[in-house]
């Protein structure tokens, strides 16, 4: 049997260590690792992937796309997509940053309490970076009805605005940090920046309705007051709180499967979506 070859293309100078201990861990026996990739420098690196192995062996190679700039690894990941032809392709991991695996995690956790439907307001905190714009998406990909929260409204905008072209059905709304509609929440999400409170102790009693909070931040100050990193569905009330590595391990383990999946099945693409469906699976 031929060893499973994982090819790391990172936007990033340098690749991520965080993600080459997953991949070795996941099951890869080889780990190529490419910093600095571009949309226009991916298609060679692709090519190698494609043409050295056929038939069946062609399963024990995959191509895992990420970096810490989330928009340009999407991009690379769609020139990945364009340079496949017919049948001949590897199975393909999306998670720049870690976001899709770790808003997948977040979702599942918040389904796990709430009914994410039409009925279910959640509120995403730091709704502009690239895991809490996942989050959304995911969110109002289960029909629920979702604020957008960040600092500035322009960019809370221009996240709505492409949820929506991903999700054309999305009930999704960008809102200012002023006004974060946390009074009828019934699920919220921090997903800002490391170690910057999102709301503090007064937001945390203004959010009288919800039934689930999380904090993704796993550098203290916390992104929520008294939520703690470790917290798991820990009840306060008629809430339940989650902490960054709360939602870790099940983060843990979709990535886990989805590099095992990616080495079972040339014709796998897996980015948000598709992380959550493992995930739910799981």
């Amino acid at each position: 049997m031929p060893k499973n070859i994982l090819i790391q293309f990172d936007c990033d100078p340098q690749p991520s260590t965080f993600d080459a201990v997953v991949a070795v861990d996941a099951g890869a026996d080889v780990l190529l690792r490419h910093g600095g990739v571009t949309p226009e420098t991916v298609a060679p690196l692709v090519h190698g992937a494609m043409f050295t192995r056929g038939g069946e062996d062609l399963k024990a190679t995959a191509i895992f796309v990420g970096g810490s700039d989330a928009a340009a690894a999407e991009a690379v990941a769609a020139r990945v997509r364009k340079t496949f032809f017919g049948p001949v392709r590897v199975g393909v991991l999306v998670d720049p940053n870690g976001a899709n695996t770790t808003a997948s995690a977040a979702v599942i956790a918040a389904a796990r309490h709430v009914a994410l439907g039409p009925g279910c307001h959640a509120v995403v905190l730091g709704g502009t970076g690239p895991v809490g714009q996942r989050v959304a998406r995911l969110l109002a990909g289960k029909a629920a009805r979702v604020t957008l929260v960040s600092r500035s409204l322009d960019r809370a905008a221009a996240a709505v605005r492409r949820i929506e072209a991903a999700v054309p059905h999305a009930s999704i709304t960008a809102c200012g940090a002023d006004r974060p509609a946390i009074a009828t929440a019934d699920v919220i999400v921090a997903a800002g920046a490391a170690g910057v409170t999102l709301l503090d102790e007064a937001g945390r009693r203004g959010a009288t309705a919800a039934r689930v909070i999380i904090d993704l931040n796993a550098v203290p100050p916390a992104g929520v007051a008294g939520i703690l990193a470790t917290d798991k569905a820990r009840p306060e009330g008629q809430t339940v709180l989650y902490g960054a590595l709360g939602v870790g391990g099940t983060k843990m383990k979709i990535h886990k499967a989805a590099i095992a999946r990616i080495f079972a099945d040339t014709a796998a693409f897996l980015d948000a979506e598709e992380l959550l469906a493992i995930g739910e699976r799981l």
